[in-house]
């Protein structure tokens, strides 16, 4: 059973969220919406390295906010509440200098004001790049008066 408050969302609409923003500069693309997951890939490339050549690890803590912050939009009804990341760490296990990182976003905690994410970044072999958790304030939006 789906944990999306949405039934009609698709990759499209998710990618829209991205237009004019920071995940549109690094190439952030989601690229499946599963049953209670969502993922996404990114480049290793000149916007993602940092000076040695390699995957910058803020670009992976972006890819990672990225995949928990727009899973808890769509978890939530957008016309009631708005998400906001409010804490973040990362793992950095292994260095990647070319090509994609994909990462999974799996809910560990979804309640009505706080969501709590886990998500793995892998390469294109599929190993473990950086894992990271990804605390998100679910806030009820002020209703007109």
């Amino acid at each position: 059973m789906s944990i999306w408050f949405k039934k009609d969302i698709n990759l499209e609409k998710l990618n829209q969220f991205s237009a004019n923003t920071m995940n549109e500069l690094l190439g952030i693309r989601i690229t499946e919406l599963g049953e209670n997951y969502i993922k996404a890939t990114m480049p290793v490339d000149k916007r993602t390295h940092q000076a040695y050549g390699i995957l910058h690890g803020g670009a992976s803590a972006a890819l990672a906010e990225t995949l928990g912050s727009i899973g808890s939009v769509i978890i939530v009804d957008p016309e009631q509440y708005i998400c906001v990341g409010v804490e973040i760490n990362a793992n950095h296990i292994r260095s990647v200098r070319d090509g994609f990182v994909t990462g999974t976003a799996v809910p560990l905690h979804v309640g009505a004001s706080s969501h709590v994410w886990e998500i793995k970044i892998v390469d294109k072999n599929d190993k473990l790049v950086c894992v990271s958790r990804l605390t998100v304030f679910v806030k009820q939006k002020k209703r007109s008066r």
